[in-house]
């Protein structure tokens, strides 16, 4: 994997998915670190962990239990846990206003990630929750660019366009990325 991570935070990320892992609560390691997984480059630097909203009390009594100190914010779509050195990782159940479901979790690979074997969501997915996080509140295309031409080629474009049609800030990246000649407009996958 070509690209530097943050060693006090893949330490989270390993603890996190041992501590899922050994509490069978199903998950998929998504955002940034997923991005790394998938052997691409983000502009981002934090850990998301996808999960079911009926799992998230057994997850944060397992975390809790392995060491690491919950919260639950305001945000009604997630919740977060700190390790001992105050580095957070977010366990997020509704990404982009939609809830993670078992099909949620099968679209995912099994990638070693920091040598330990975990789901990670599908290159696809995780272009379309970066394309449909993009609103009139925030349209930083910036962060999407290093994803759509590190991880291109096991992207499914055409699934992305189908995903995202109603969005028309996903449709101006996408018209970004064809103008840039980064993926064609067409609709071939590559």
């Amino acid at each position: 994997m070509p690209y530097h991570v943050d060693a006090g935070l893949a330490t989270a990320l390993k603890r996190v998915a041992a501590a899922l892992k050994a509490a069978d609560i199903p998950f998929a390691l998504g955002g940034s670190f997923a991005v790394y997984a998938h052997g691409g480059h983000s502009s981002d630097h934090d850990v998301d962990f996808l999960l079911r909203e009926q799992d998230k009390d057994a997850a944060l009594k397992a975390l809790a239990e392995a060491g690491f100190r919950t919260e639950q914010p305001p945000e009604d779509w997630l919740v977060k846990v700190y390790d001992d050195e105050d580095r957070m990782v977010d366990l997020i159940y509704r990404p982009i206003e939609t809830p993670v479901t078992d099909e949620t979790l099968r679209d995912t690979e099994m990638i070693s990630v920091e040598a330990i074997n975990m789901p990670v969501i599908s290159a696809s997915q995780l272009m379309i929750h970066k394309l449909l996080s993009y609103s009139q509140h925030y349209c930083d295309f910036a962060t999407g660019f290093p994803v759509a031409r590190s991880l291109r080629e096991q992207i499914d474009w055409a699934r992305v366009r189908r995903e995202t049609a109603h969005s028309p800030y996903a449709e101006a990246f996408l018209m970004l990325l064809d103008r840039l000649d980064v993926v064609p407009s067409t609709g071939t996958n590559r």
